[in-house]
């Protein structure tokens, strides 16, 4: 792995000489996470993904973008950027890979309210690239065997096996969907992403009080072990398209 924002321009460019070289760009959020968990979680749980994926495949981990599209969490704390805003920035880091000669991208996503800003980007350059670039957009959560939640079990798990800066003690129950029906949720979830507040009341999606780092830990390697397949699996099905 080379973590570029500890890098030297001499020896970065002679790295890219040397051959083919993949980016790894983490994209997280800062947004609230009910009392337990930082507003940096998203951002968190994404760098240490990003982190593990760069390492495993031995690319170039770009510094994550912390900041993502989180208005619906209003009026509770966020910080965001438009869809726009996000797209724009994410094709420009793109466009400027390109110029230094890195004509392969990952993107990883940590927020669910990055996910259609980031849709298509791969198409887009491909056709303004003349297919010279290719981009892999990929949201972690997509990558292992759980309904994916807000501050609740998973993601409160996810956090303990990677960081202390949890409070367990503040852990309150959220909006639990167990019993529901499949069309039920999907409601929900149309909802919150109009307002995360109104429909969960207390910012969680999800029940974290039985999360524990042992779990985190579980989920974690799942995730990476699903996620270094698909993205193995892109890599050779780019490779056999240009050979056919």
């Amino acid at each position: 792995m080379v973590e570029i924002k500890s890098q030297f321009d001499p020896e970065l460019r002679k790295i890219i000489k040397k051959k083919k070289q993949i980016a790894v760009i983490p994209v997280g959020s800062i947004e609230q996470h009910g009392p337990h968990l930082p507003i940096s979680t998203d951002s968190d749980i994404v760098t240490e993904i990003a982190k593990r994926l760069s390492e495993k495949m031995n690319c170039f981990l770009l510094p994550t973008l912390t900041y993502g599209v989180s208005f619906e969490h209003s009026p509770f704390f966020n910080i965001s950027i438009r869809e726009t805003t996000l797209s724009t920035i994410m094709s420009d880091l793109c466009k400027s890979l390109l110029a230094n000669n890195i004509k392969t991208v990952f993107i990883i996503n940590g927020h669910h309210g990055n996910q259609k800003p980031l849709k298509n980007i791969d198409k887009k350059f491909r056709k303004l690239s003349k297919n010279k670039l290719r981009i892999f957009s990929l949201s972690y959560w997509h990558f292992m065997q759980r309904e994916f939640d807000h501050a609740g079990f998973v993601e409160t798990s996810l956090m303990l096996a990677i960081s202390k800066n949890t409070k367990m003690k503040l852990a309150k129950k959220g909006l639990v969907t167990d019993g529901m029906k499949q069309h039920q949720i999907k409601k929900l979830g149309q909802l919150a992403s109009k307002s995360f507040p109104k429909v969960t009341k207390n910012g969680i999606w999800g029940d974290p009080r039985n999360a524990t780092k042992r779990d985190g830990l579980v989920i974690l390697d799942e995730i990476m072990k699903n996620l270094g397949k698909k993205c193995q699996t892109c890599l050779t099905e780019h490779s056999s398209k240009l050979h056919q």
